[in-house]
């Protein structure tokens, strides 16, 4: 239980840290870079799964990155980008912050209903590859957002 509840608090934590990183980048243009940069860091937490303890199924890597992906499909409808001074910035989202910890405390919810059936160890690494799938997704779809929006400042300046 001990180790639910830290995970929990640390989870709480990178949730309130992430808010306060959104809401300073959107002070400053996006990037391309920015953008991607994210998912690359996060990749590395893969490295988990070099340790037996924290493997699953096949069935089960599946369901974390389809569910994800679900869950993505709500950080997707409130990302959005503008035109600012020829440049393009992501306007921050007042429902961020509630999403997220929305998203948090269904996290919490389903980890304590799959605690009982599913080892700590896996149900980390599941929720691993569900935040995986989730950033994935949704910053693919906030690059796609970026580069047409890129496209149309490049072809208003051309004019």
């Amino acid at each position: 239980m001990f180790w639910i509840i830290l995970s929990t608090i640390g989870a709480a934590c990178m949730a309130t840290l992430m808010i306060i990183l959104r809401l300073k980048s959107a002070k400053k243009p996006a990037s391309v870079k920015k953008i991607i940069l994210p998912p690359l860091f996060m990749s590395t937490g893969a490295f988990m799964f070099i340790f037996p303890v924290f493997r699953i199924e096949w069935s089960q890597v599946f369901e974390a990155l389809v569910v994800g992906v679900v869950f993505s499909i709500i950080l997707i409808i409130g990302s959005k980008f503008e035109i600012k001074q020829n440049n393009i910035y992501l306007i921050p989202s007042k429902s961020f912050g509630f999403i997220l910890f929305g998203l948090l405390i269904l996290r919490i919810i389903l980890k304590l209903v799959f605690s009982g059936s599913i080892s700590l160890y896996e149900t980390s690494g599941m929720f691993f590859l569900l935040a995986f799938g989730m950033i994935i997704s949704w910053r693919i779809a906030m690059l796609i957002k970026y580069k047409k929006l890129e496209k149309h400042l490049k072809y208003s300046e051309a004019r």
